[in-house]
């Protein structure tokens, strides 16, 4: 049986809160206020960039089926590869749709994070 990734890093995670419940008992309600206010930090910043792009998600860029694909022309040379079916030429326009919304949501949580 394979595990689910993450998986280690969700161990220390509750090996760390035991500690803290077991040091500083008081100290866990700020960790889950914390925790709370990240995570609703992630998912603000992911509406916003829905909101603000909604013509230009990511997955706008990905082919639907077979037919997409087939129903384009061959590119002599294409500079990037993935193992995402895109339509040909919109690699770079899927690549840079996928880094815009990663930064607005580490922008988000950022912000929440530092208190601003």
């Amino acid at each position: 049986m394979k595990l689910p990734r993450m998986t280690g890093w969700l161990l220390i995670a509750l090996a760390l809160s035991i500690i803290i419940a077991a040091t500083a008992p008081q100290q866990l309600p700020v960790s889950l206020y914390k925790l709370n206010l990240i995570t609703i930090a992630g998912v603000v910043g992911y509406w916003l960039d829905r909101s603000l792009f909604p013509y230009a998600r990511p997955d706008s860029f990905l082919a639907r089926d077979l037919e997409d694909i087939e129903n384009t022309t061959e590119v002599e040379d294409p500079p990037l590869q993935f193992e995402l079916e895109t339509f040909l030429q919109n690699d770079l326009l899927f690549a840079t749709s996928m880094l815009r919304r990663a930064l607005i949501v580490a922008a988000s949580m950022i912000a929440v994070g530092l208190g601003a």
